[in-house]
């Protein structure tokens, strides 16, 4: 079925619920996201201030219909090459051809399963993060059985995909915690060379499968992997020599910083999964003084361990659980330490902005402020914590370079933590003013509308939106669905536009939502983890003029990965005056000044030659005068030049 069928089938399945008509400034109520009917793909669907181009399931080899949302299957994050867009998937690669956004067309299905599956690209090579231990040097499938293994993968997969609908693989570079995600680095003093950062939160490997990796603190041996991340350096013209050059340890020397406690409901929902999988069978480990359940994939590969320790093959014996159950506990103190609680081990994320040589880590504990203009040795700035972050995971800068935005991952993504009972502090995005190479809170922001315990929900990846003179992003909260909200003022953050779908399942939380939510060339692309690819776009309001809108589709992109964030640049556009006039409308100006600057540039703009040019330069030399005098001197001056570059 095509996408433009499933969305009228969901829509008349559904009753799609449209909030307030076509310029509402303010956020209907009752909220309609709230109570939205469950399903797959006939979910309820609420919108306001956006609308629904497209959705389109993915491939049935990508999907099994019997286990919705199986996490082997699970959608994550995007990354853009000119009318692609390329969708990481537990299971492998999808690329879908975007030119007709009403109508994706799947260009590629590649299977090549690891965890995540995160996607970047440069030119013709693409980049994608392996973390899980039974990922294959040749992208083949099934579980590797031997817990040293020179088949296995962790860390960063480069494919060429010069012939976009087949991919070659041409280096996979291992690392010794695997990538959990990574970045890709432009650096503007070196063209020949790009940067790849690693961030692997899983445990350190043997050194017996790759050579030199060590688990012991830095105090123990000084070429220990905890405390930093990897840098790989990729020639460009020689891909396929890419490798390891520096592993930096930035972390190193920060204390162990405190978090809330879970919620008393929390504390009794993991005290209820945890007494019934013991009495299923399952196997318990405490992790800080806390009793874990051990996941299926690990049990797995200890028993795996067990029976080729014995000599043995096939299913393992009572013995063999018998023996995992007495030692289990002794394995995860190895992996995880037994020692006081530290400072964070490694990063979960890493957005750069080369421009301004900065970069924001999110590192479980800290959010970072990182000087990489030496991109092969990042330095460390300045460490933030905040006792509300449950587990720093993103960040985003604005464009200005003067504010970064960090987000808390909370429950690490496959929890619900946007329940009405949860503080809205908690999983939340954390924005923060730099001066003087510091950090400065100012406030949170969390997607208001309350979600239900069977969506996982908490905040997750997002973008700019590029409308000038505002901060704008978009972002993915899981089922909480896609939130668009102004932080121009960091410290009174506003919900502007949104979409959201109601879960996956009425009784018990199945895995979906929006991984990421993405601004590319005028379209908002969602990775929805559980069903596919949603396309929207942003309509006008009150809150947001077609001017604005316009003026941000202007600006287009060859490429996109949106952790290494580009400076934004809007070509010379009578579309860019009306925007920032439509803002001052707003703020900054009378509404006869509004209307005069208004006639005076259509005026302007209607003449020709010299006239035109004379026009519009007095104009701009009017606006320059009156602008400290407005209510917004900057915008003003913003204005102006805009109109100074349109007489040229």
């Amino acid at each position: 079925m095509s996408s433009g069928s499933l969305l009228r089938c969901a829509l008349l399945a559904s009753g799609l619920v449209f909030a307030g008509g076509a310029a509402v400034a303010q956020a209907p109520s009752p909220d309609p996201r709230v109570g939205l009917k469950a399903g797959i793909y006939n979910a309820q669907e609420a919108l306001w201030n956006m609308r629904v181009v497209s959705f389109t399931k993915r491939p049935d080899a990508f999907v099994i219909d019997s286990a919705p949302g199986d996490f082997n299957y699970i959608d994550s994050d995007l990354a853009f090459d000119g009318k692609y867009v390329i969708q990481g998937n537990f299971h492998g690669i999808l690329i879908w051809d975007v030119s007709s956004p009403a109508h994706p067309a799947l260009v590629t299905a590649m299977a090549c399963p690891g965890f995540q599956n995160d996607v970047s690209v440069y030119g013709h090579l693409l980049f994608t993060s392996v973390e899980s231990t039974d990922s294959h040097s040749d992208c083949g499938g099934g579980h590797i059985t031997d817990t040293v293994s020179a088949d296995r993968v962790r860390g960063v997969r480069i494919f060429d995909i010069s012939d976009i609908k087949n991919p070659k693989l041409i280096k996979n570079v291992q690392t010794c915690r695997g990538s959990h995600t990574h970045t890709l680095v432009t650096s503007p003093a070196d063209k020949d060379n790009i940067y790849v950062y690693v961030s692997g939160s899983s445990f350190v490997r043997s050194p017996n499968e790759l050579a030199g990796c060590s688990a012991l603190t830095p105090d123990k041996d000084p070429n220990s992997e905890l405390f930093r991340i990897e840098v790989i350096q990729v020639p460009l013209a020689h891909p396929e020599q890419a490798k390891v050059i520096t592993k930096p340890d930035f972390l190193a020397g920060l204390a162990h910083a405190g978090t809330h406690p879970e919620a008393e409901t929390e504390r009794a929902r993991q005290e209820h999964m945890v007494d019934s999988a013991r009495a299923a069978g399952g196997y318990i480990a405490k992790i800080n003084g806390r009793d874990a359940i051990a996941g299926n994939r690990f049990v797995k590969m200890q028993l795996d361990s067990i029976i080729k320790a014995r000599g043995g093959s096939g299913d393992p014996t009572a013995a063999d659980s018998a023996t995992l159950r007495t030692n289990l506990q002794a394995i995860v103190d190895r992996i995880v330490g037994t020692d006081q609680p530290t400072g964070p081990v490694q990063c979960h994320d890493i957005t750069v902005y080369p421009a301004i040589g900065l970069a924001g880590g999110a590192c479980w504990q800290y959010g970072l402020l990182l000087d990489i203009k030496d991109p092969a040795h990042p330095r460390r700035l300045y460490a933030a914590s905040d006792s509300n972050f449950a587990f720093w995971h993103s960040a985003t800068f604005s464009n200005d370079g003067s504010m970064v935005l960090f987000t808390d991952e909370w429950g690490g993504g496959l929890a619900p933590r946007c329940r009405a009972t949860d503080d809205p502090k908690w999983g939340a995005d954390a924005l923060f003013r730099i001066k003087d190479s510091s950090l400065a809170f100012q406030s949170y922001f969390k997607m208001p509308a309350a979600q239900t315990e069977q969506e996982n929900c908490v905040a997750h990846n997002g973008s700019l939106v590029p409308v000038p003179g505002r901060t704008i992003m978009v972002q993915g909260w899981y089922q909480g669905g896609i939130s668009v909200f102004d932080w121009t003022d960091p410290a009174h953050p506003k919900e502007i536009a949104y979409f959201d779908r109601g879960p996956m399942d009425s009784t018990k939380l199945v895995n979906a939502g929006s991984w990421s939510a993405y601004w590319y060339n005028g379209m908002i692309v969602s990775s929805e983890i559980g069903r596919g690819l949603d396309i929207l776009e942003l309509t006008p309001s009150d809150l947001l003029s077609q001017n604005e809108i316009d003026a941000a589709k202007l600006v287009r992109v060859s490429q996109e990965n949106v952790q290494d964030q580009q400076r934004i640049v809007w070509p010379i556009s009578p579309v860019v005056a009306e925007a920032y006039l439509d803002q001052l409308a707003r703020s900054g100006m009378t509404a006869e000044q509004v209307s005069q600057t208004r006639s005076a540039l259509a005026k302007a703009e209607k003449a020709t030659g010299a006239a035109r040019k004379s026009a519009l330069t007095r104009l701009a030399s009017q606006l320059n005068r009156s602008a400290a005098a407005s209510g917004d001197p900057a915008k003003v001056q913003a204005l102006a030049s805009v109109i100074t570059g349109l007489a040229k």
